[in-house]
């Protein structure tokens, strides 16, 4: 079903009814980005405020935004601390071998803490693997533009992509917006839509969206290609994708996935990205497999904080990104969160099979149940502020994983309060403070 939103004061009227809204970068960053349904969503919030649906996380500005840190210049994750990893596998219980966490706290920078529960399992990241299509994006950009931010920002701003065959077949759906509009119209993306690298990277970390995220693959290989030359037009674009070989054309696509891990500081046979998220991706430009592990993810999310994810600006601009995915889910759907700055991915893979007296369905595997969330929180509204990362990967099978790990979000950010008792002072009113 279609979900539409009037824009004006009809849109204040309405917003209640909402059900999900994509929200990825703050709300008042269409000026410098371009992503034009921000400013459908922040003219719609003006006329009465925060919308019901929204949390008083979700509405910071991005001037608001800032790396945890970047003045840390010696920060590494510290050793595990065995007291409070034997906590957090309390809280997982007899299941815990099913699971990776990793919990590292850094709201005191000069004592942090780390928890670590099986953080060097592999699993599959699912959608979790398009925060690597983000790193190798920002990559290419600094690549062709070393010494020229400005460079790199006209071109996330003026460079288009249209769908084409390479979409085959996604069903997440993206908002589509564009002024005249009376609506904000959430719909599959279609062949022949088109929009600014801005905006598919929007709709890929926001909705989640596979075909947003297999267009950005396919203009990955031809960005690496055609290096300043790009973008290059669309027939110049298939012609060369045409008469190259599929051996010739994974050889690109691989080098230009995995070669910003290794360069970052991450080992690619811990976190990976092998494969696009279509089919018919896969099918064009043939690729490999895709792993994570908790462990890895944790040092992606601790590159990206100290400003190391190619540096700082790019580091920041990821970050953005993923302040918000859809309405909050999974682990970071618990009320306990509702205050906090979220920064959030998660993915999942589930598969069923024949089996009596159970009723097997979405993230309720039985023959796999893959789940995966990534979430920094910042928790400014008491004194001392939280500020603290948490990675679970699951495969727990016949139960609902997006329940647990909602529950695991809200007995974690118990626990991480409970190590910093709150205080007498004032409010902090920026992460970065």
């Amino acid at each position: 079903m279609n979900r539409k939103i009037r824009t004006g004061l009809a849109l204040t009227l309405v917003f209640g009814f909402a059900t999900s809204l994509a929200h990825s970068y703050p709300l008042d960053g269409y000026p410098w980005t371009g992503i034009v349904r921000l400013e459908a969503y922040r003219l719609a919030s003006t006329g009465s405020g925060r919308p019901s649906f929204l949390t008083e996380g979700e509405m910071q500005p991005r001037d608001w935004i800032r790396l945890g840190l970047a003045d840390q210049s010696g920060f590494s994750i510290p050793p595990a601390d065995p007291q409070l990893s034997h906590h957090i596998e309390e809280l997982i219980g007899k299941d815990a071998r099913h699971y990776g966490v990793a919990v590292l706290d850094w709201s005191d920078p000069e004592n942090p803490r780390y928890a670590a529960v099986n953080t060097g399992r592999p699993q599959n990241p699912g959608s979790v693997g398009k925060i690597m299509v983000l790193l190798a994006w920002f990559q290419a950009l600094a690549d062709l533009h070393p010494d020229d931010v400005a460079a790199r920002e006209r071109l996330l701003f003026e460079a288009e992509i249209v769908a084409d065959s390479f979409i085959r077949t996604d069903s997440h759906k993206v908002p589509i917006w564009h002024w005249g509009m009376t609506t904000v119209e959430w719909r599959p993306i279609e062949e022949g839509d088109k929009a600014s690298l801005w905006t598919f990277l929007d709709w890929m970390a926001s909705a989640s969206s596979n075909a947003a995220a297999s267009m950005l693959m396919k203009h990955l290989v031809l960005i690496k290609h055609f290096g300043k030359e790009y973008p290059v037009s669309e027939a110049r674009a298939n012609e060369w994708l045409d008469s190259t070989s599929k051996r010739e054309l994974s050889k690109v696509w691989l080098d230009a996935i995995r070669s910003p891990l290794g360069r970052n500081g991450l080992d690619v046979s811990k976190l990976r990205q092998g494969a696009f998220f279509s089919k018919e991706g896969k099918r064009r430009i043939p690729g490999t497999n895709s792993t994570s592990t908790a462990g890895e993810l944790m040092k992606y999310i601790v590159q990206m904080e100290r400003g190391k994810l190619v540096d700082e600006w790019s580091s920041l601009k990821i970050k953005k990104l993923l302040y918000l995915t859809d309405k909050r889910i999974r682990y970071a759907a618990t009320p306990a969160l509702d205050s906090s700055a979220v920064y959030f991915k998660s993915g999942s893979l589930y598969g069923c099979k024949a089996e009596k007296g159970f009723d097997c369905g979405k993230f309720r595997g039985n023959r796999m149940n893959f789940m995966n969330s990534m979430v920094v929180v910042e928790t400014v509204d008491r004194e001392p502020a939280l500020r603290y990362a948490v990675v679970v990967l699951s495969n727990v099978l016949r139960k609902n994983s997006s329940e647990l790990h909602q529950q695991l979000g809200f007995d974690i950010h118990k626990i991480i309060g409970s190590m910093h008792p709150k205080g007498i002072g004032e409010l902090t009113t920026s992460p970065g403070s």
